[in-house]
């Protein structure tokens, strides 16, 4: 059967085959930071809002310097479609080489960032807090953009069973060292925040090393590591130019999420921590849409390859509609169980407890209000992603997160009076813009020119 002749049950499986090891993954690896959110709920507020505070500003470093491994996905699935084995090795070495470059440079501003906490109207002491979490976590910075890059090569290979167990690996090593160094169980030192940091860090390279290990066992055929310490400037000039976009586009929305955690911050500690404990549970939620984004990314990244345009648009709506039937799930458990879900994050002897339970439980009922949303912006990145098309919704995302979702945000919660709650909604609005922008990008514009044998656009 010709790839543009496959039924919708044949793209189905296919999503389904790329896609869930791919979901899996992204749920195990968010897992990383959700153990540190609920185990340091357990521990105190004032350590919980700390590593939401200080984990933003990690985010937002990693999110940005992640556009060069989302870059390699699109351009070794092209690749591979062309039978390119050269190509897919140049490509991806010079995502490392990018990214470790990156990497290097944020480390500094982790070292020193209260004062762009406290300049951001944090507290002082929170600031302080968040800074002494960063100096250690931080470092695990070039090793967690070098994962991103070795994941991205995988998944474009299809080898994504792998990466969700390394995954899981580090998932349940962070578990393990968090329980430990946290708490000081099995006569380790009772370190809070700072063992929490000391995790993080040992995952990454926990990660690192399986997927190094894997690639050479595996995969010896591209010499992914031979002559790394060669520059490539041809193939490190594609990923930039690609990656810079990609990484910008994802800033932007990661920045609107981080935006409005400093907003909550101005509400006060308690509404912080349940703002971090709500955000958690959404971006759980959201893991799936990203690993079928993913999926989508590669399927498309192939299609552009054969230069298969029915191919693409029936895959992409396979992809498109298992987004939208996971929102109507998401929604239906964020309406339903809303208490029992943020209870799972804090000590029942917590002082704060049913405070945070009620402001919580009220975020997430906003959450539930832009889950279709969401995915649908989430989907429609990762197929024009896979056609290469990154600068034009680079624009339409900052459009969508930071001419709209912020001063909604700010307006709905402050002008408004709504609090918390209007902070969210500003969030879903943001969030719709982007999803009518970017799939008008792809199905209006975009599939119409690659019909027509227009000219693509990178």
């Amino acid at each position: 059967m010709a790839h543009s002749e496959m039924t919708y049950g044949a793209h189905a499986r296919a999503v389904l085959t790329l896609g869930l090891p791919l979901v899996g993954g992204h749920v195990a690896q968010f897992a990383v930071n959700l153990t540190d959110t609920v185990m340091l709920g357990w521990y105190g507020v004032d350590e919980l809002a700390a590593v939401v505070l200080g984990g933003q500003l990690f985010f937002l470093a990693f999110i940005l310097g992640s556009g060069f491994a989302f870059a390699v996905m699109p351009l070794v699935a092209a690749a591979l479609a062309d039978e390119d084995e050269t190509l897919i090795r140049r490509t991806s070495r010079m995502g490392i080489w990018l990214s470790v470059i990156y990497g290097l440079v944020m480390i500094p501003i982790f070292w020193w960032s209260k004062p762009i906490f406290v300049a951001l109207g944090q507290d002082p002491a929170l600031s302080e807090a968040a800074q002494s979490y960063l100096r250690i976590a931080g470092l695990g910075i070039v090793p967690a953009l070098i994962i991103m890059v070795l994941k991205s090569f995988l998944a474009a290979l299809e080898h994504t069973r792998v990466v969700f167990w390394i995954t899981v690996l580090a998932a349940a090593t962070n578990a393990l060292v968090n329980y430990a160094l946290i708490f000081g169980n099995w006569g380790a030192p009772e370190l809070g925040i700072i063992g929490a940091a000391i995790a993080s860090l040992v995952v990454q390279f926990v990660m690192v090393t399986g997927a190094v290990i894997y690639t050479l066992g595996k995969l010896p055929q591209y010499d992914l590591f031979t002559r790394l310490w060669k520059p490539d400037f041809d193939a490190m000039k594609r990923v930039f130019l690609l990656g810079v976009p990609i990484g910008f586009t994802t800033l932007a929305e990661v920045g609107l999420f981080a935006a409005g955690a400093v907003m909550m911050g101005w509400l006060g500690t308690v509404q912080l921590a349940a703002h971090g404990i709500a955000l958690n549970l959404a971006g759980l939620m959201f893991m799936v849409h990203l690993g079928l984004g993913n999926a989508a990314t590669v399927r498309a990244g192939n299609a552009y390859g054969r230069h298969d345009v029915e191919h693409l648009a029936r895959g992409a709506r396979v992809a498109i509609f298992m987004s939208l039937a996971f929102a109507v799930f998401s929604i239906i458990v964020f309406i339903t169980w809303p208490e029992w879900l943020m209870s799972l994050f804090l000590g029942r002897d917590d002082p704060n407890f049913d405070i945070i339970i009620q402001v919580g439980a009220t975020l997430l009922l906003a959450a539930a209000f832009f889950q279709f949303v969401d995915g649908a912006q989430a989907l429609a990145l990762g197929i024009l992603r896979g056609i290469m098309d990154t600068r034009v919704p680079m624009i339409m995302a900052a459009i969508s997160y930071w001419a709209v979702g912020v001063p909604a945000s700010y307006f709905a919660g402050f002008v408004l009076g709504w609090g918390g709650v209007g902070v969210w909604v500003g969030l879903g609005l943001g969030l719709g813009v982007a999803a009518l922008l970017l799939m008008w990008r792809f199905w209006v514009v975009r599939i119409a020119e690659m019909r027509n044998a227009a000219p693509v656009e990178a």
